[in-house]
């Protein structure tokens, strides 16, 4: 094997082993996320002597430009405060999450979260409760009350926030307008594009969920999920799908599949519903590759640093046990100087 090949594994492994290293003290340094994310928020919203709006989006994943783009113009709306409906990030490890809050440090309003289905990624489900609070949780503004749910896991609420819903469902009851947020739409009533199928996997709980929030005349139910904006009515429940903040669109039709988030008003005795598109950069996929390279990186050195040293130092031996191996092949047999029969 060749010295000249074994100095540039040397001195590769050497620069990643340095690059990783500066990674891993920066994100010790960053410290810990913040917890409870969702309460500390909660406690920011004003309560509204009476009119009032709210901004939701979802499936930004860690986007860059467009989630950027759409933070500036949250800023400059009169809104009590903004909800995310999941998908935050593109996997549930920390250091997405990081990213994430670092992009909505700026964001001068109130921010609520949904969990989405990639906040599971990676066996991460844990990380998102340390940071963002209880998966499922409600709360009132003015005449109005909320009722967020997780069904991240495409499937099945369980019984206990069935039961929960319900109660809260009946609570509901005592103010005027009732919204209902969850990740993954009841069902997908796309017939073309990529991904189809984003609706709830399991069916017979889909139809229950949809029986009882129509048995409770909900006044809007808002998903994500599909990276598209439709509204429709599943039985007698109005529906909006609203997963434009940022990951890569479902499809090509320009009254469908856009980047946007509502603007929602709360009126005397109405509710109105606004799409705010956002622009679509011209050369966006080559933005999110390399966003994308450098998040995975990060998260991969930051996360897995000691695996990452572990690895490495197994190649280095690796390699000079073969380069030992191979000078022991090469080197000649030694030959005696004197002849074996001198006296002969």
């Amino acid at each position: 094997m060749s010295r000249v090949f074994n100095k540039y594994v040397a001195a590769a492994v050497l620069l990643v082993l340095l690059f990783a290293t500066g990674v891993k003290i920066h994100s010790v340094m960053a410290g810990p996320p913040p917890r409870n994310w969702n309460y500390q928020n909660l406690e920011r919203i004003k309560s509204p002597p009476g009119k009032f709006s709210f901004a939701v989006f979802g499936d930004n994943q860690n986007s860059v430009t467009v989630f950027n783009d759409l933070i500036d113009r949250l800023n400059h709306d009169d809104i009590a405060f903004a909800f995310d409906n999941g998908d935050l990030v593109c996997d549930g490890e920390v250091e997405k999450y990081r990213f994430f809050l670092r992009q909505v440090e700026r964001l001068e309003k109130p921010l609520l979260t949904a969990m989405g289905n990639h906040e599971t990624y990676a066996g991460k489900r844990g990380n998102y409760y340390d940071i963002f609070g209880p998966f499922y949780y409600s709360f009132a503004v003015g005449q109005s009350y909320f009722i967020v749910l997780d069904n991240a896991d495409e499937r099945n609420p369980g019984p206990f926030q069935l039961e929960w819903l319900e109660a809260e469902l009946e609570k509901s009851r005592a103010y005027e307008q009732r919204f209902v947020f969850m990740h993954i739409p009841l069902y997908d009533t796309r017939r073309s594009g990529f991904g189809l199928k984003h609706g709830m996997k399991n069916r017979a709980t889909a139809k229950k969920l949809n029986r009882l929030l129509d048995r409770y005349d909900v006044t809007m139910l808002f998903a994500s999920h599909i990276h598209e904006y439709d509204r429709g009515v599943w039985g007698r429940t109005p529906y909006i799908i609203t997963g434009g903040a940022g990951g890569e669109l479902a499809g090509t039709d320009p009254d469908r599949y856009f980047f946007h988030f509502l603007r929602v008003k709360v009126l005397d005795g109405r509710v109105e519903y606004e799409v705010v598109r956002l622009k679509t950069p011209a050369v966006l996929w080559l933005n999110r590759l390399i966003h994308s390279t450098w998040l995975y990186s990060y998260s991969l050195f930051a996360t897995h640093y000691f695996d990452l040293v572990l690895a490495a130092s197994v190649l280095f031996l690796l390699v000079f046990a073969l380069q030992a191996l191979d000078r022991r092949k090469r080197k000649p047999a030694r030959v005696s100087k004197g002849g074996a029969d001198e006296d002969g």
